[in-house]
């Protein structure tokens, strides 16, 4: 036997997922309960606020990618000229 909380390791995984700490209980009640569809739900739902965040911070990846390659593509015309 171990000397681990019951549920610790989901716990874990959950925090590491980046749930907070109602999402967690919500889970926990949902676990005893054993109602598998809400914790699906909940699980989904996290899933989707996690990539809209992915897809906010692409946006800016990408605004900063178009800002440097503008920048080189005018160093290149420069040397152009030059040359």
């Amino acid at each position: 036997m171990t000397n681990k909380e019951p549920h610790e390791e989901i716990v874990q995984n959950l925090k590491d997922a980046g749930c907070g700490i109602e999402t967690i209980q919500d889970f926990l009640l949902y676990l005893n309960e054993n109602q598998k569809e809400k914790q699906l739900e909940l699980l989904e739902k996290h899933r989707r606020q996690l990539l809209s965040n992915v897809h906010r911070e692409e946006k800016k990846i990408y605004c900063l990618d178009y800002l440097v390659y503008q920048i080189k593509n005018e160093e290149k015309k420069r040397w152009e000229k030059i040359f």
